[in-house]
């Protein structure tokens, strides 16, 4: 939809979503993968925050930080996934303007949130290798929390102010987001303000955010890495390798993805590979996430394995 020049945004009422392909032979495809891929997301992180909140042996600063991974996660791809699957069984799908102001608000509150979240992680990790003597004094449950908190009130801050500067945009020129969710690059295309302070603020606040988090788990893990190439036992060396081997397979695969979509230049990516990039860590991050952890963590597995064991024991003696 195409508006006359000289309207405002008191025009725009919803936005109307292209989606994630432009492929009509691949939409039950890709809709049937990506609901697997949903409903993997929400069992995994929900099973993980189970699973962190009733067994005390995961009352550890380890284990509260990766359950609230999971519950940043859970919400995050529920956030997106659901408007992004019915796009891909509509031709195109619409959300209202104050629904799309929404899901930008969470989606940026919770990426933000999770990237610090991450250098946190990291810094817990360094504690617990490089100072162990000293890791029950430092991570205390009251450190831990606070962490946790400040970390959700920064990203509740960056996207309160990333949110209200893009809604104060008019949308004069079209409500086409081509797109599968609302976000920053394809609302400020469409807007016919000047979006240069927008874009001047987004950089600054993405740099302050992001940067100083990257900053913190470099330094923690090359830390981290002399530490262990100091450990003279080979099991010690593998299993300080395995606790922090999940962590960096999951910082990896967020930082690369957002910074090729949020950094790099518009000229070098294409709308599709934006878009490509965009829904894995938005859809399909959230379900690694409780893979890459429960699958190298063998406490975790042992009670899986205990759960699942439990479960069928009890089945087949209720049925004898």
């Amino acid at each position: 939809m195409e508006f006359p020049k000289g309207s405002n945004n008191s025009v725009v009422i919803e936005f109307v979503l292209t989606g994630f392909s432009d492929r009509p032979d691949l939409k039950i495809f890709l809709f049937m993968i990506f609901l697997l891929v949903y409903l993997t997301s929400i069992l995994g992180n929900a099973g993980i925050i189970l699973i962190v909140f009733n067994n005390t042996l995961f009352h550890t600063p380890m284990y509260f930080f990766i359950s609230n991974l999971s519950f940043i996660d859970l919400i995050y791809s529920s956030d997106i996934a659901p408007k992004m699957l019915a796009g891909l069984l509509c031709r195109q799908i619409t959300i209202s303007y104050i629904g799309c102001a929404m899901q930008l608000f969470f989606f940026c509150a919770l990426g933000s949130t999770e990237c610090i979240l991450f250098a946190v992680m990291a810094f817990d990790r360094y504690v617990a290798i490089c100072n162990p003597l000293s890791y029950n004094l430092v991570m205390q449950q009251k450190m831990c929390l606070q962490l946790v908190c400040e970390a959700f009130t920064a990203g509740l801050l960056h996207s309160l102010i990333e949110t209200c500067l893009t809604f104060r945009l008019s949308f004069c020129v079209s409500n086409i987001l081509h797109h599968f969710a609302c976000d920053f690059p394809p609302l400020l295309s469409i807007s016919c303000s000047d979006t240069s302070v927008n874009e001047i603020v987004m950089f600054i606040l993405s740099s302050l955010l992001t940067m100083p988090s990257l900053v913190v788990i470099l330094g923690s893990y090359i830390s981290i890495l002399l530490a262990i190439l100091k450990i003279t036992g080979t099991e010690g060396r593998k299993k300080a390798f395995s606790t922090c081997a999940s962590h960096i397979t999951a910082v990896t695969l967020l930082y690369t993805t957002v910074l090729y979509v949020y950094l790099s230049p518009k000229s070098s990516a294409s709308r599709d590979n934006v878009n490509i990039a965009t829904v894995f860590y938005t859809v399909v991050l959230p379900m690694l996430n409780p893979i890459i952890y429960s699958m190298r963590n063998q406490d975790i597995k042992n009670v899986l394995k205990a759960t699942l064991l439990g479960k069928l024991g009890c089945n087949i003696l209720c049925r004898a």
